[in-house]
Order: structure tokens, then C-alpha cells, then sequence
């Protein structure tokens, strides 16, 4: 009787252990960039409605950095990033034996915004930029006047994302001329709410995210506009991006997805819905997107296999549509 309840048991645990193991097979689990974030929660919402719950999806932000970190452990099947793969994380991933492919979903407008008090910054160069967030202005350049002495002697109070986002990355590539390369006393968070309060609640504030989370707070915030290398102030937008002309803050947004992951049925399920409605979605959530046969070249890519980057491992800067189309089409 003794060994019978123990059978039993070992049954009802093994039951159990299947339970779970069928209830994980039914997740897809993605993490990284907050923002890349808005488009595929988006994806995510509508992909979980179409399959009527039976497949659940979960999405994290912990920044690019942060999600490379997970996707290279074998801890998440997909990982959101506002950037491409860098060379430590390609060599993370290959030494984990983990594969990926590199799908583009978006382009995005990085944003520079200020408090709509602000009645004097009317638009602002990359040299100022670089004079106000380069690692030798740290506890010395924190008055708008000694970035441009035409700008009021008022304290500057600086918000931007921590040093694992891909907008971080990307930021300090294009406007201090080094990825990675920032003063470190400024106000950092991978959730871009935080940021958007805190430039919201101070009219010396200034702090940069992705353009989705500026469009969502139009009447709190306000865009300044960027002067392009063309000596031209551009707003950022759909248009502009489009077209080129912003320059030099506008970049691809990107999923990899794990080459093993991929072969479960609810990961390529995901996967597939997120190309074919990728570009409504992205448009709905304010970005820009990509033309359908970049769409079409990443299922074409899944299709056949072909794994890997169109980058060399470096946070480019100033890749148009066009360019990254090329790029992708010869991997």
C-alpha cells in the first residue's frame, strides 16, 4: 500500500511537470528594447486575439542590452532591439550556440524633447548636443548657457536611457561620435515613461527616447527640431524620416529570433503574423514602416534559413531604408 501511494505520487508530480512543460510550449517569450516594446505589444495583443488565447506572449523591457543578455542565455525565443547585435553579444550568442535571425521591423525618429515652457531652444546642432552629454561635461557643462551662450544661465537637467538601451547606443554613436560615450550625472531609465515625467515636470529638462513615446505626449512635451548635416532643422516625422532629411537620429528597429526557438509551431506562428501586419502596426504606435518587401525578404530569410547580421557587430549610424533593404537582401 506504502509503494502504491508512492507510485501515485510520482505520477501526480509527473503529471504535473507535464502540465507545466505543455502550459511553456504555449509561450512565446520576448524581451529587450522599450522601444521596439510599443509595436510588439501591439503585435503581441492582436496575434493573442486571432489564436483566442490558446498561445500566450510575453514582453519585457530591459533594454537591448538587457535582452541580448537573456536571448544569448537561451532564456527568451525573441529579443526587441533598437539597434543591431553587437560584436560582445554576437560572441555571447555563438559561444551559447544560440543563432538568430535579424529581422527589421521599423524605422524610428530618435526624439529630442524639452518642456513645452521651454520658449528658447528652437532647435539644436549635434555639436550641442555632443557639448551637453559627452563624458567630459560631466559636473562641469550644467548650465544651458555653457552649451551656447545665446541660451539662459539656468541649471540643465538632463534625462535619457540607462547604458543598457540600444537608444543609448545609438544617441551617444551619433551625437558624441562613440557608442556607449556619455556623462553619467544624468537622470537614466529603460522605462521611457520615467523620462517622459521627468522632462514633463521641470522647464530646464531635456531627454531623447524613441518617437513612439513622444507622439503619445504631444500636449506634455515638445520635439526639437535637429539640424541635419545639410544645415537644415528638421522636426522629426514619418515624412522626414521617409525622406531622408532626419538625419542624423533616424534608424532601423529590429526582432531577433533564435534559430531554435523559431521550430516551435507558436514562435513561427508569431513570428509570421508580426511580418504581415508589422507595417499597420508599426504606423498605428507612430512609426515608420518599412516597405512591404522588406517584410517580405524576412519571411523569405526564415524560409530559407539565413541566419546571422547584415552589420559588422558596430552601432551604425545614418543607414536609410533604402541602404538597409540592400543590406538585408545580400545576407
Amino acid at each position: 500500500m506504502k509503494h502504491l501511494k508512492h507510485t501515485i505520487l510520482a505520477l501526480a508530480i509527473g503529471q504535473l511537470a507535464a502540465g507545466g512543460a505543455l502550459a511553456q510550449s504555449n509561450v512565446v517569450k520576448i524581451d529587450g528594447s522599450s522601444t521596439v516594446y510599443p509595436i510588439t505589444e501591439a503585435v503581441a495583443e492582436e496575434f493573442q486575439k486571432a489564436e483566442k488565447n490558446a498561445i500566450k506572449v510575453t514582453v519585457g523591457i530591459s533594454g537591448t542590452g538587457g535582452g541580448f543578455k537573456k536571448f544569448c542565455r537561451g532564456e527568451i525565443d525573441i529579443s526587441d532591439a533598437s539597434r543591431p547585435i553587437l560584436k560582445k553579444e554576437m560572441e555571447a550568442c555563438a559561444a551559447a550556440g544560440i543563432k538568430y535571425f535579424e529581422l527589421p521591423v521599423a524605422f524610428d525618429a530618435l526624439t529630442v524633447v524639452i518642456n513645452p515652457k521651454n520658449a528658447f531652444l528652437k532647435q539644436i546642432t549635434v555639436e550641442e548636443l555632443k557639448k551637453m552629454w559627452e563624458p567630459a561635461a560631466q559636473g562641469k557643462v550644467t548650465r544651458w548657457s555653457q552649451v551656447n551662450p545665446a541660451w539662459p544661465d539656468q541649471p540643465m537637467k538632463l534625462f535619457g536611457p540607462g547604458a543598457d538601451s540600444g537608444t543609448f547606443d545609438y544617441f551617444t554613436e551619433a551625437t558624441v561620435g562613440k557608442s556607449k560615450s556619455s556623462r553619467g550625472d544624468f537622470t537614466a531609465s529603460e522605462d521611457d515613461n520615467v523620462l517622459v515625467q521627468g522632462v514633463t515636470q521641470d522647464v530646464n529638462a531635456l531627454g531623447y527616447f524613441g518617437y513612439a513615446y513622444y507622439a503619445e505626449n504631444t500636449a506634455k512635451l515638445k520635439a526639437v527640431p535637429i539640424v541635419n548635416p545639410k544645415g537644415k532643422a528638421v522636426l522629426p516625422s514619418m515624412e522626414n524620416v521617409l525622406s531622408g532629411a532626419y538625419e542624423p537620429l533616424s534608424r532601423p528597429i529590429f526582432i531577433y529570433v533564435s534559430e531554435k526557438a523559431l521550430q516551435r509551431a507558436e514562435v513561427k506562428k508569431f513570428v509570421e503574423y508580426y511580418m504581415k501586419h508589422g507595417a499597420k502596426l508599426s504606423r498605428e504606435v507612430k512609426y515608420v514602416p518599412l516597405p512591404d518587401k522588406a517584410y517580405a525578404t524576412n519571411l523569405d530569410h526564415l524560409k530559407k534559413g539565413k541566419l546571422g547580421t547584415a552589420f559588422g557587430g558596430v552601432a551604425e549610424v545614418g543607414v536609410t531604408i533604402e541602404e538597409l533593404q540592400a543590406r538585408e537582401g545580400k545576407l
